[in-house]
C-alpha cells in the first residue's frame, strides 16, 4: 500500500523499535511507496511512512532491497557530502563513509550481510540514521 510521507521532524527524531516477522507487511508498504516516488527517491525508512520500526528500503542498482533491523558493522573512508530527504526541503551537509558493511534480515527473515560502496553505501547510511532518529 502506498503511504504518505511523514514531514513532522519531531516524529522523525524518535528512534525506531526493532522489527519482527510480524512487520513484514511494512516492507511491502515501503516497496509500494518507493515505487510511487521512484522519480525522486532512492531509499526510505519505515518512520518516513509513519511506522516506527527498524526497516529500510534502498535502491541498490536495478532492484530495491528491504532490510529489517539493519546494522552497520563496518565503515571506511569518511567524506563530506550534501544530501536531500523526502521529508525535508533542500540539501544539508553530512559525513558519510564510502564503504560500509551492513547486516540485516531480508524479507524471508534470513540474516544477510552486504558490503556496499559509493551511492549504495550512502543511501543505507541515510536510512539507518532515520531508524536511529537522526535527520540530516
Amino acid at each position: 500500500m502506498i503511504k504518505p510521507i511523514v514531514t513532522d521532524v519531531q516524529q522523525l527524531k524518535q528512534p525506531s523499535a526493532p522489527a519482527s516477522r510480524q512487520d513484514l507487511s511494512i516492507g511491502r508498504d515501503l516497496m509500494d511507496t518507493l515505487h510511487a516516488h521512484q522519480d525522486h527517491c532512492i531509499g526510505m525508512a519505515a518512520n518516513m511512512i509513519g511506522e516506527r520500526k527498524r526497516i529500510i528500503i534502498a535502491q541498490l542498482g536495478p532492484l530495491p532491497v528491504v532490510m529489517f533491523n539493519p546494522q552497520i558493522t563496518a565503515k571506511a573512508r569518511p567524506y563530506q557530502t550534501k544530501e536531500g530527504c523526502l521529508s525535508l526541503s533542500g540539501k544539508r551537509p553530512t559525513q558519510r563513509f564510502d564503504q560500509i558493511t551492513v547486516q540485516f534480515f531480508n524479507q524471508n527473515w534470513q540474516k544477510q550481510s552486504l558490503t556496499l560502496s559509493g551511492l549504495a553505501a550512502e543511501i543505507v547510511q541515510h536510512e539507518v540514521d532515520h531508524c536511529n532518529g537522526i535527520i540530516i
